[in-house]
């Protein structure tokens, strides 16, 4: 493991609860803050260099629509700033309300859904547009976390720890994945991740991963725009000149290679991108290939820079210092679903990864993925603030 769990209390030092002193107020984690307003001020620029062809396609400007995402992202913010100030413990008393609520919404947009694309992803309540599986995400992984805390004293059990959770995760998951194949994907190995981390059987959780390629084995089968996408990962792999990659199918990826290419090591300059009139969704699924080109090679590092610091205060800093196991394995889910579609984003821009359509946090147009990440980094900065190791230092 990354870190050691801690304990479930630090009553132990000097024989002392910290809630029974009036402590100083300590203050959230400045590097993580800051790295996500790095990355905003990079969404910002990024969106209103890419966004011109599709705000021409909605009959409106790029002004307009650069100005609401900037709306979205200081709402997000907002959010941030909220959920900071809330207790974690408090997540903890309604991670199962949580998970409900999110089980009505993904059953709502399943029969009240706005269909995109062919897929109904988006749910409308009174005016306002959103997407339930980025709720239900964080939801969810909130909740495994706090049932691999209640477990912890018989967490190898297959029927009282393993089952138990599995049931919120499957049925989670399925609910997403009957729409959203990529995003449920992921979700699942994350979940399958934190729930390593929380101890649960290497033996157990082997034969689910066994389980879980088979069904998706079986969906991407049944399904030929997921076959001809990793038809055309696998080409481009194998042999970037294949008629497969060169056609139809390889368009998004030849489009944001082109960007990346194009952008060197200084890139283009910002506003100056070509390719953002070629790329199918340039301000979401390829806004990574549009920073590659306008920014060059060192915008891009710079950018997956943030990321990895961020992974690293949120898994090497927060989780492991976190005052509870709750607390470790909610910074470890939070960090991970950040870091993990900020990667993930980068990756499929660059190649590395079959196209899907996840957004990268903070970065991607967009709405409720930009609500969410704020929430999350909140919860991070939140669990910072009750760093075990500060407190020690201050009781002894």
């Amino acid at each position: 493991m990354i870190f050691t769990t801690p304990n479930k209390n630090i009553s132990s030092i000097m024989g002392t609860s910290p809630d029974d002193i009036d402590t100083p107020k300590q203050g959230s984690d400045r590097i993580l803050l800051v790295s996500v307003i790095i990355l905003m001020v990079f969404g910002i620029l990024a969106v209103y260099s890419s966004i011109a062809y599709f705000a021409e396609s909605k009959q409106t400007t790029a002004g307009s629509m650069v100005l609401g995402h900037t709306l979205k992202l200081g709402i997000a913010f907002l959010v941030l700033l909220i959920f900071s100030k809330i207790d974690y413990h408090m997540l903890v008393k309604f991670s199962r309300f949580g998970m409900v609520v999110s089980w009505l919404l993904l059953i709502g947009v399943m029969i009240f859904g706005n269909e995109v694309f062919g897929a109904k992803r988006y749910l409308n309540i009174g005016g306002f547009t959103f997407q339930p599986s980025s709720v239900a995400a964080v939801a969810l992984l909130v909740h495994v976390a706090v049932l691999l805390d209640e477990k912890q004293e018989y967490i190898k059990d297959f029927k009282k720890a393993f089952l138990p959770i599995m049931f919120w995760v499957v049925i989670t998951c399925g609910l997403i994945g009957l729409e959203d194949f990529s995003s449920a994907a992921i979700l699942m190995s994350m979940s399958l991740l934190v729930m390593f981390i929380g101890r649960i059987s290497i033996m157990q959780l082997s034969t689910l991963v066994v389980i879980g390629l088979i069904g998706a084995s079986a969906l991407i089968l049944q399904s030929p725009e997921r076959q001809s996408r990793i038809q055309q990962y696998v080409d481009q792999i194998v042999d970037i000149n294949s008629e497969e990659f060169n056609g139809e199918e390889g368009y998004q990826a030849q489009q944001a290679h082109i960007a990346i290419a194009q952008g060197e090591i200084f890139g283009v300059g910002i506003g100056k991108s070509t390719q953002r009139d070629f790329l199918p969704a340039p301000y979401n699924d390829f806004i990574f290939a549009i920073i590659a080109e306008e920014y060059g090679l060192i915008g891009s590092i710079t950018l997956i820079f943030m990321f990895t610091l961020i992974f690293f205060r949120g898994m090497a800093k927060i989780a492991k210092n976190a005052p509870d196991v709750s607390g470790t394995l909610i910074a470890v889910s939070c960090t991970l679903m950040i870091t993990i579609y900020g990667f993930v984003n980068a990756g499929v821009a660059s190649g590395l990864l079959p196209v899907t359509g996840l957004p990268m946090p903070f970065v991607s147009y967009g709405g409720t993925s930009t609500m969410t990440a704020g929430l999350m980094i909140g919860i991070l900065l939140n669990i910072s603030k009750h760093d075990r190791k500060k407190r020690a230092v201050f009781y002894a």
